[in-house]
């Protein structure tokens, strides 16, 4: 099966986006561990379930097994966490982009590398994109990139992923930029919006995390 498109959910706390604007959109999904319960509550079908499956009870254990249409089970002293498991095996289907969902809003230590996973996926080729309630995180290497409004994330954010961005420019912005330098710490690039219905950005050197996000909505 060709999967342009891979969703994979980890087993993050339920800060989870509304599915079905992905569902549609993602040809191949890979639950992480509790993940798969989530994806099922949602109606969605799973083609992968992989992980140690030790934060399920048994019983959650077989109701996954007898619905999904494959399930890798591995020890709990592995080297790979679970979501590191999953996504090696999304990699080896070569997709285009591949979305992430509950890999943040929990433990800190779980989430900052998961945030650097983004890392791997790009140096695979794929465009990789990390989705929770609050926040959409995409990674960026040095070049020319349209951003589009997305009213349901209207805040947008430039944050270095290495220590110096050098270069950068922000057009059709509320806040513009010019050839910019921007360092681990600074807060010159939080907060930003578009003026219209998209805008342009722009690097010569770095790596950068572009930040799309809201305000919190309560549950």
């Amino acid at each position: 099966m060709v999967a342009t498109t891979i969703g994979i959910i980890g087993n993050g706390p339920p800060l989870y986006p509304d599915f079905s604007r992905y569902e549609q959109e993602v040809d191949f999904w890979i639950a992480a561990d509790r993940g798969a319960l989530t994806l099922l509550e949602n109606g969605i079908e799973i083609d992968l379930a992989i992980g140690d499956f030790d934060s399920i009870t048994e019983e959650e254990k077989e109701f996954v097994r007898n619905h999904v249409k494959q399930f890798n089970e591995y020890p709990a002293e592995k080297d790979e966490t679970d979501l590191e498991l999953a996504l090696i095996h999304a990699l080896k289907k070569e997709p285009e982009r591949l979305y992430l969902f509950g890999v943040t809003g929990g433990r800190l230590d779980h989430e900052m590398i998961n945030i650097q996973l983004l890392y791997t996926i790009a140096q695979n080729g794929v465009r990789g994109v990390i989705v929770d309630q609050s926040n959409i995180v995409e990674l960026y290497q040095p070049g020319s990139y349209v951003v589009e409004r997305n009213n349901s994330y209207p805040n947008i954010s430039f944050i270095p992923f290495s220590s110096t961005i050098k270069g950068l420019t922000l057009s059709d912005f509320y806040y513009p930029l010019a050839d910019a330098t921007v360092s681990w710490g600074s807060t010159l690039c939080i907060s930003n919006r578009l003026i219209g219905n998209s805008g342009t950005f722009s690097f010569t050197q770095g790596i950068l995390l572009l930040i799309k996000s809201r305000d919190t909505i309560p549950r």
